[in-house]
């Protein structure tokens, strides 16, 4: 077996160790073997060294660990301290049950306030790695759970949580019953000290409720009383700091997930009485608890703010001579969350306009940003020709959208700026408001500006301006004839018919200025910043935004220099371990087409240099899972959408030009089956498309093989050739055309031709066609019969040839074409036939 330099090093600390163990220098010898088992865990010389020294050790009743706890407690001696907690958080070391039991005891014979927070780290990290420290704490509980309990809460949060670790580990008690009644008192008890310390700026006892609660609600939401309830409603009071409204809202969730009409009625009595109190902190609570109670029973909240009354209470309050800012930012917190219904939203512009656009004007910079995101949410919301208050309003919606170009155009330092991000969102679904966004480049400009310093640690942010980018970018849908009849019949029924016709300023025309104004400000750079965070919410924004940026083909060249090959390969890249992404999904199939466009108008050996970019087969599988339907499509009875199909064969087509054979041979390998069947579409467009990539194929090996091998098979395949020469559409005939010009090198595709009744006659078609370049491709097919067949194939052509009056068609060619390439060709052709005859 062969030893590397560190497994060398290992076995030699491994030796030492024990040599220092011998001589009585435990600690030493504890730190070598440490260092040891990090250099080389699995050694088997290191192994037995750590065998020895731990039966060693237990043996004589010492241990380095041990020694380390009793230094720490007696001696206060920190960094005895810091070195044994350095044990427990060494990787594959457990103590004996005899040492991590002793130097519990140690721990807890003296007081939490007479240790330092070093405690906290001993004992979780010993209750975590030993199942005798777990079982010592059941025997504990089981003699007393509040006693216990005291001893062990004020050493810390980590100890406080062992204590939910243990009464939920079943394998540590003699019976569950026993289980369920310490784990019922611990809960009540984290409860208790939750009300003795009023909001718990720790957190610690939440998190013990929190924790028991995520697992066993079902077993102990019976025993959360009104009380109980209220001060878990009482930290998510959104002055408090951010991880304890977490851990309650968590608490909060749970508790209403498993109590169900119980809960939610506890809920509403509480938050009422809360509101008719009418004192500050009261209403604080209240509006901040309903507001995080939105998004886990919207139901629930929504029926609680339209309870008659509740509005019409509130906003009175406000306007109170010793009003309170921060009730004013609560409500409004409480406002955005219920935006999420249409009910309270129609609620909050009839009661509340007016004093909403009084906040716009005259509250503190966040009351006054965060009343216009409510404010552009609920406009957002309004049909077309609807009113309601919000127009006689004091701000209109041009006020509100002038308020964030503003501030975000200026570089403010908003005092948050995902209010400003939030409200434009919801505005930039209007028309209007899309025109005056996008041809802001200074609004722009500054837009990708904070977005791109919130990549990475600000994800809703991120996605919110991500939001923005596609309202502003956005297509309307192509609709079948049949899909717009639909459309206005259901207007009809609606009795709006304004509804079924489209905006002007969202026809193709205006979306694509939109989108040429966002790339001249630089939004490509942005999207591949946002390509790195690797989250799916972020690429299917990403997938949709450059879909609708590639439509337009004059700046698609652009795009690529700027990365959107490589940001989309990224995206469609397979990940977590699979051996291939599906394409079924709607983020990879738009960002599958937007590759497609892109490809289109682009020379591929720009875009795929031999380094850097990923190799240009990286290209075809994704393009190839567009030329089949999804299997979501395929279910609906609807036309399937023809056009990604379209753009990837034009894509796949330019790929296969490229002089790198590895993309024709690829898309050979990957797609023949799917483009052989597309030669047969109805579809005149997705025919000819199939046609001009099946000729560029015609390059590499694999696909006049495909044609020249000699089979049944490439014979039909052939076949289907020569008929598509023949059809109406010019370019489909083109392609066939060329493919033939190419095949018709190859005695094997003569062979072919020859066996097919109207093979010759098709190609001599070909040149008697007013089209020069079709006139073209059928002289060199027929100058490739004639010339270039050798032995008895080459015999059967030329009489084949002249058995269509081939030298009469030629011989017009030559006369009537000024054409040097046609003339050429049609000379050489004409040579071997004239000889034959002796002229």
């Amino acid at each position: 077996m062969v030893v590397t330099t560190q497994e060398k090093r290992a076995e030699e600390l491994a030796q030492e160790a024990i040599k220092l163990s011998d001589a009585g220098h435990l600690e030493a010898a504890s730190r070598n073997l440490r260092e040891a088992i990090t250099l080389a865990p699995e050694n088997p010389k290191v192994k037995a060294a750590f065998l020895k020294l731990r039966g060693e050790e237990d043996a004589n009743g010492h241990h380095p660990f041990l020694d380390q706890c009793r230094r720490y407690i007696n001696d206060r001696d920190e960094a005895a301290g810091n070195e044994a907690a350095r044990y427990l958080r060494a990787e594959g070391w457990t103590p004996s049950d005899h040492v991590a039991l002793e130097s519990l005891k140690l721990v807890l014979s003296k007081s939490p306030s007479s240790l330092s927070a070093l405690q906290d780290e001993i004992i979780s990290g010993l209750v975590r790695r030993c199942a005798s420290i777990r079982r010592f704490f059941a025997e504990r509980l089981q003699v007393s759970v509040t006693t216990f309990f005291d001893e062990i809460y004020d050493r810390g949060d980590g100890a406080a949580v062992c204590l939910d670790t243990v009464v939920l580990d079943p394998a540590v008690w003699p019976s569950e019953d026993i289980r369920s009644h310490c784990e019922n008192e611990l809960f009540q008890l984290f409860i208790a000290k939750l009300m003795e310390s009023g909001h718990d700026l720790d957190g610690r006892a939440l998190k013990g409720i929190t924790r028991l609660l995520a697992v066993d609600a079902e077993k102990l939401h019976h025993l959360v009383d009104d009380e109980g309830f209220d001060v878990i409603l009482s930290s998510l009071d959104y002055r408090l700091p951010s991880d304890v409204r977490s851990q309650a809202t968590l608490a909060t969730a749970k508790y209403l997930e498993a109590s169900k009409e119980v809960g939610q009625k506890r809920f509403s009595n509480l938050v009422t009485s809360k509101v008719k109190q009418a004192r500050r902190d009261d209403l604080i609570v209240a509006f901040s608890a309903t507001a995080a109670v939105f998004p886990i029973v919207p139901d629930a909240a929504a029926a609680l703010f339209l309870t008659e009354g509740f509005l019409q209470s509130v906003v009175p309050l406000l306007h109170r001579e010793a009003k309170s800012t921060k009730v004013e930012a609560a409500l409004l917190e409480l406002f955005n969350a219920a935006c999420v219904d249409s009910a309270c939203r129609e609620a909050i512009s009839q009661h509340c306009s007016e004093w909403l656009s009084h906040i716009l004007s005259n509250g503190t910079e966040t009351s006054s940003e965060l009343a216009a995101v409510v404010l552009a949410k609920v406009r957002a919301a309004e049909k077309a020709g609807g009113t309601n208050k919000l127009d006689q309003g004091q701000s209109s919606t041009q006020e509100l959208i002038d308020r964030f170009r503003e501030l975000m155009s200026s570089n403010s330092k908003s005092a948050n700026p995902h209010y400003l991000v939030e409200g434009l969102a919801f505005a930039s679904v209007k028309p209007d408001v899309k025109e005056q966004l996008a041809h802001d480049s200074e609004f722009l400009k500054g837009l990708f500006r904070v977005l791109s310093s919130r990549v990475e640690d600000d994800t809703s942010m991120l996605y919110g301006g991500l939001m923005i980018i596609a309202n502003l970018t956005r297509y309307q849908p192509t609709l079948t004839e049949e899909q717009k009849k639909m459309s206005e019949l259901k207007a009809y029924a609606e009795a709006s018919k304004g509804s079924a016709t489209p905006h002007p300023l969202e026809d193709d025309q205006h979306v694509t200025a939109r989108c040429t104004a966002l790339i001249e400000a630089g939004v490509m750079p942005l999207l591949v910043e946002c390509g790195k965070t690797n989250l799916k919410s972020v690429y299917d924004l990403t997938s949709k935004i450059l879909l609708s940026l590639s439509k337009n083909p004059k700046t698609r060249g652009k795009l690529a220099q700027q990365g959107a090959v490589k940001l989309l390969l990224s995206i469609l890249s397979p990940r977590n371990g699979d051996s291939q992404t599906s394409l079924q999904g709607e983020t990879t199939k738009n960002a599958a087409h937007a590759l497609a466009r892109v490809l289109i108008s682009v020379n591929p050996d720009h875009v795929f240099p031999y380094s850097g970019l990923p190799q240009i087969t990286s290209a075809v599988r994704p393009l190839v899972g567009l030329l089949t339907p999804s299997e979501t499509s395929a279910a609906v009875d609807q036309p399937r959408d023809l056009l990604p199909v379209f753009e990837a064969l034009l894509a796949l087509t330019n790929l296969a030009s490229s002089p790198d054979a590895s993309a024709a041979q690829s898309i050979v390998r990957q797609a023949w089956d799917i483009v052989e069947d597309l030669l047969l579409s109805n579809n005149t467009y997705i025919q000819r498309a199939a046609c001009e990539l099946v000729c560029n194929l015609m390059t590499c090996e694999p696909g006049v093989a495909k044609f020249a091998d000699g089979s049944k098979r490439a014979g039909q395949r052939l076949h289907l050739l020569l008929a598509l020469t023949d059809v109406d559409d010019v370019a489909t005939r083109r392609a066939a055309g060329g493919a033939l010009a190419l095949l018709t090198e190859y005695d094997q595709a003569i062979a072919a031709v020859l066996d097919r009744p109207r093979g010759v006659s098709l190609l001599l078609g070909l040149c008697q066609d007013t089209n020069e370049d079709l006139v073209h491709r059928g002289v060199v097919c027929i100058r490739n019969l004639t010339c270039i067949a050798s032995g008895d194939i080459g015999a059967r052509a030329r009489e084949a040839v002249k058995q269509g009056r081939g030298i009469e068609t030629l011989t017009r060619c030559v006369q009537k074409t000024s054409n040097r390439a046609i003339m050429q060709a049609a000379v050489e052709a004409l040579k071997p036939l004239v000889q034959a005859n002796g002229h």
